[in-house]
């Protein structure tokens, strides 16, 4: 199973709805504080899957690039 972490400070882009997408799928995410990508976490969406960095335009897109990984 793929790891998968999330930054709160994030959440302003909706990707806490793409949290909360996943763990009706029954897939575990990790929430942290930070991780340390500040200036692409001030851009857009974005999540870590097994520590690769995953960017999108949208929460909704970015939902299908994680799913496209796992």
């Amino acid at each position: 199973m793929a790891e998968i972490k999330f930054c709160e400070n994030n959440f302003t882009f909706g990707t806490e709805e793409t949290v909360n997408k996943l763990r009706e799928k029954g897939i575990e995410v990790e929430v942290e504080p930070c991780l340390g990508y500040c200036g692409d976490c001030a851009e857009s969406p974005f999540a870590l899957v097994d520590d690769e960095l995953i960017k999108a335009s949208t929460a909704e897109e970015l939902l299908s690039e994680i799913e496209g990984k796992l």
